[in-house]
């Protein structure tokens, strides 16, 4: 893999209003996998995440909550980082857009763009939900398709608007240079149509209520959430803005028409450079719901750390769901994947062979074993954000270790070459699992003292000893579970 010396990963940045589940996780896990995944490479790498804090819906759940609305945003914050830590999800900045360079940066921003701001009269439906205002053709049966159980509000204000109009032109030219731009395809055809039909300028300012980045062409106004919250790639990375334009931004494809179409038309009004890709997956479902608050299907992620651990829980999403499309999460289905693959297959593997090596020591030799890995193929699967090809090619190579001890019988032989072979493909195996279950390759790397890096794969093993092999994990009762 060749290195680009800088990649910037962003993700969504999760609305406050309630705290994190699976859903949310498993956008946070992708983007982990990437940015793991490029430091493998060697490359500086740079990964935002974050909350989102302002808007109307805010102030309601912290008044629901008695709480005041800072109290309120900093508890569940909290819990997010929380989260995350527990699935060893390793962001280089956790952004809150109440943070104060945040706030700052908004302000700027708008100031900057100012010629491509008018002061009007709003009058249209808003999805509190969804902190966004609808046109008729957008809805389903007169409903929000996001959230039909939330009545929409019919609001007329005072408002400033941004000339989204103005850059329709721009924005359909850029897609047909830029065919990475919006991933998968099938989204790229949808919004692009979407455009093509015109568009109507956006209101960006409130006035029904306070907490808000304040407006700074009229101190009566606040910021529209979206608005505000869309520009934390930009405050996030830092004045110096070296990662800047981002590789690749993930986010739900509820969020999809803030981000290829409003979000390139402020970088285009500002004079700003535009990301490399926009990638829009699918929602995690229960029984075929999307996982929400709303609904009272919420599964949380420490529940699930703390019942089969951070790594059986990244290998699972990542392994079981296509990122692009929509997938339902099942606790059996988890522990199936934890059972057969990790514990049976990964391992058993390495506790035999650890267990072999320790007493019978290795050989130098040439690793023939590593010519049934196609690293090539691995590569071209992150590439695609193809994680669960990735993880079936690198699986692929774990069974054909697991045959070739089953075909050599070191353990009869006693056979120090087979056994090299052996200790320097499960070397391979921890590297390139890695980015994936980081915990797991850790504790292979100690026990058979590599290095986690791409350049390590092909290079002799180096054992002085090694120590009594650690049991990966641990198979789970299905019928207790």
């Amino acid at each position: 893999m060749k290195s680009k010396n800088k990649f910037y990963v962003t993700t969504a940045i999760d609305y406050v209003n309630a705290e994190p589940h699976i859903g949310h996780a498993y956008q946070k896990i992708a983007a982990d996998a990437l940015a793991r995944w490029h430091k493998l490479a060697g490359e500086k790498v740079f990964f935002l995440t974050g909350t989102d804090e302002h808007g109307q819906k805010i102030a309601q759940s912290a008044k629901e909550a008695g709480l005041n609305t800072k109290e309120f945003v900093d508890k569940i914050s909290e819990k997010f980082k929380k989260a995350w830590d527990r699935l060893n999800i390793k962001y280089d900045r956790f952004i809150r857009t109440t943070d104060k360079d945040h706030e700052g940066f908004v302000q700027e921003f708008i100031k900057k763009i100012k010629e491509d701001i008018y002061e009007g009269i709003y009058e249209g439906l808003y999805c509190v939900g969804c902190e966004r205002f609808y046109t008729e053709k957008d809805l389903v049966n007169g409903e929000c398709v996001f959230h039909p159980e939330k009545k929409l509000e019919l609001l007329k204000e005072e408002t400033y608007y941004f000339r989204l109009s103005k850059y329709k032109d721009n924005l359909l030219e850029f897609y047909g240079k830029n065919d990475k731009f919006i991933l998968p395809k099938e989204r790229r055809n949808e919004i692009e149509n979407r455009v093509k039909e015109g568009l109507q300028d956006l209101s960006i300012t409130r006035t029904n209520f306070k907490w808000g980045v304040p407006f700074p062409l009229d101190k009566n106004h606040v910021v529209y959430v979206w608005f505000d919250a869309l520009l934390n790639y930009l405050s996030g990375a830092g004045k110096k803005q070296e990662f800047w334009p981002a590789d690749v931004q993930l986010l739900g494809k509820d969020n999809g028409w803030f981000h290829t179409v409003i979000w390139p038309a402020m970088l285009l009004s500002a004079g700003w450079e535009l990301p490399k890709t926009i990638f829009i997956h699918g929602f995690l479902t229960l029984n075929g719901q999307k996982i929400s608050k709303s609904l009272g299907n919420v599964i949380s992620p420490e529940y699930l750390v703390d019942k089969y651990s951070a790594d059986s829980v990244r290998y699972y999403v990542l392994r079981n769901f296509v990122l692009g499309e929509d997938g339902d999460f099942s606790e059996k289905v988890l522990v199936e994947r934890h059972n057969n693959e990790l514990a049976n297959k990964l391992g058993n593997l390495v506790s035999r062979i650890a267990s072999l090596v320790e007493k019978y020591g290795i050989e130098k030799t040439e690793n023939k074993l590593l010519k049934k890995l196609n690293l090539k193929k691995i590569e071209k699967n992150v590439e695609n954000y193809e994680f669960d090809k990735a993880l079936n090619e690198i699986f692929a190579f774990i069974d054909a270790c697991n045959e070739y001890v089953q075909n050599k019988k070191p353990w009869e032989t006693k056979d120090r070459k087979v056994l090299y072979e052996l200790a320097d493909s499960i070397k391979a195996v921890a590297i390139l699992l890695w980015p994936f279950i980081p915990e797991t390759s850790e504790k292979i790397a100690k026990n058979l003292g590599f290095e986690i890096s791409l350049k390590e794969i092909g290079k002799p093993l180096k054992i002085n000893k090694v120590k009594k092999a650690e049991i990966l994990f641990k198979k789970i009762d299905v019928k207790s579970n």
